[in-house]
């Protein structure tokens, strides 16, 4: 099993939504590589966490399971949608998506600049300079090292 955080912004959508909706495609990612973690590495039943960017305080805000194959973004198709690709089509798809379940939020929020203090993550993906990607493999050792900070 994997380990795999995403980070998504509060104000589009937030893990109290996902708490809410249960389980949601992970939409709208235009990211080659991300697109190919997804489509080559996510499976059923990977960890995730759920990161919180683009706000006040980034953090790391909740738990979710990875609960779908990769399977066609629909809204590329779509042209009245915010992530519309008029060069993608159905028989050829540029763009994935993973349907993601709720687990539970963490304890409280476990802010970037925890993480970015403990030792133990100095090289963790998101603490490294020039992560833009919204979704990347997080190792067993910080995810235990993470979720220890709860």
């Amino acid at each position: 099993m994997a380990h795999w955080l995403m980070k998504s912004e509060p104000d589009a959508y937030s893990i109290d939504e996902l708490e809410l909706d249960v389980q949601e495609p992970w939409d709208g990612i235009r990211n080659y590589q991300a697109r190919n973690m997804m489509r080559d590495k996510m499976k059923v039943g990977d960890d995730v966490f759920f990161y919180h960017s683009s706000c006040k305080v980034p953090a790391v805000v909740g738990l979710a399971k990875i609960a779908s194959a990769a399977y066609p973004d629909p809204t590329q198709f779509d042209p009245e949608a915010k992530y519309y690709d008029p060069k993608s089509s159905p028989d050829n798809p540029r763009w994935m998506l993973v349907e993601v379940a709720f687990v539970r939020k963490t304890k409280r929020a476990i802010t970037l600049k925890e993480l970015k203090a403990h030792p133990g993550l100095s090289d963790f993906r998101l603490n490294m300079r020039g992560n833009r990607l919204s979704i990347f493999p997080v190792s067993k050792e910080h995810w235990d090292i993470v979720l220890s900070l709860e």
